[in-house]
């Protein structure tokens, strides 16, 4: 039996959905700055692919990577963890 190999996994809002079929999730990381220590937010952004056009704008959801499915997603909707109010 095959073994898959690990698949990264991101928590993200969901900060656009104006796609078909395809979202775009924001991650917002806390890192310290190595010189001065002070907590600065990165922000990354992700697209990802959305089979059932289900997410909104502010849902919390977590992705998946994945094989290259166009020229910028390589990640895929698992599942929406929290939706927004």
């Amino acid at each position: 039996m095959e073994k898959r190999n690990l698949r990264k996994e991101r928590i993200g809002v969901v900060t656009s959905n104006k796609m078909e079929k395809s979202i775009v999730v924001s991650e917002v990381k806390k890192m310290k700055h190595p010189l001065y220590g002070k907590f600065v937010l990165k922000t990354k952004k992700y697209v990802a692919h959305d089979e059932e056009n289900s997410c909104n704008e502010g849902d919390t959801v977590r992705i998946m990577e994945t094989r290259p499915l166009s020229k910028s997603k390589r990640w895929r909707l698992v599942d929406i963890i929290e939706r927004a109010k």
